[in-house]
C-alpha cells in the first residue's frame, strides 16, 4: 500500500462509524452525558463540519453543508455553519436536532467528499504545504491524518455516549 491508499482506507471507515448511530432516538441524539455540553448531535455535526470545512480549504470546492442543504435539514440554520472548535458550553448545547439520520447523513456525506478528494491525490501530493499559519507549516498529508483522527475521535465519543446512556 502507498500513502494515499492508507489514507483512503482510514477515511473510508468514517462512514461506517457514523452508520452505527442512524437508528438512535431523538432523545439519544440530544443526550448530554453527565451534563457535558457535547451531545451525540454535536459529535456528529462537528465530525461533518471539521471534514467539510478543511477539505474545502484544500480543494476550493463548496461545502456539502451548503450544497446539500444540511443547515435546513438539521434545523440548525446559521448556528450550524461554524466548526465547533472553541464552542462555549452554551454554543454546544444549541447543537441539537430531531432526526438522527440527518446528522448521520451529513457526517457520511462529508466523509465521502474526503474519500473522493484523497482518490485524486498521488503520494507526491502529500508533502505540499496547505496551511502556513502553523509552525511548522502543515502538509496535505498531515492535514488529512488530522481530519481522519478528529472524525474518528468524535464518532467514538458519540458511540461511548450511546453506550453509557443505554438502558
Amino acid at each position: 500500500m502507498n500513502g494515499t491508499q492508507v489514507l483512503t482506507e482510514a477515511a473510508g471507515r468514517i462512514s461506517g462509524l457514523a452508520e452505527q448511530l442512524k437508528n438512535i432516538s431523538p432523545q439519544q441524539l440530544n443526550a448530554h452525558l453527565g451534563g457535558h455540553p457535547n451531545a451525540i448531535a454535536w459529535q456528529l455535526w462537528h465530525t461533518g463540519r471539521e471534514i467539510d470545512i478543511q477539505v474545502v480549504e484544500m480543494t476550493g470546492g463548496t461545502e456539502v453543508w451548503e450544497s446539500v442543504g444540511f443547515a435546513e435539514k438539521t434545523g440548525l440554520g446559521a448556528k450550524g455553519t461554524e466548526l465547533g472548535l472553541g464552542h462555549s458550553p452554551e454554543d454546544a448545547w444549541a447543537i441539537h436536532g430531531e432526526d438522527p439520520r440527518v446528522f448521520v447523513e451529513y457526517a457520511q456525506a462529508a466523509a465521502q467528499v474526503l474519500v473522493d478528494y484523497i482518490a485524486t491525490l498521488h503520494d507526491d501530493d502529500l508533502d505540499a504545504i496547505v496551511d502556513d499559519r502553523w509552525d511548522p507549516p502543515v502538509s496535505r498529508g498531515t492535514r488529512l491524518v488530522s481530519i481522519i483522527e478528529d472524525a474518528t475521535i468524535h464518532l467514538g465519543q458519540a458511540l461511548f455516549i450511546l453506550g453509557a446512556i443505554a438502558d
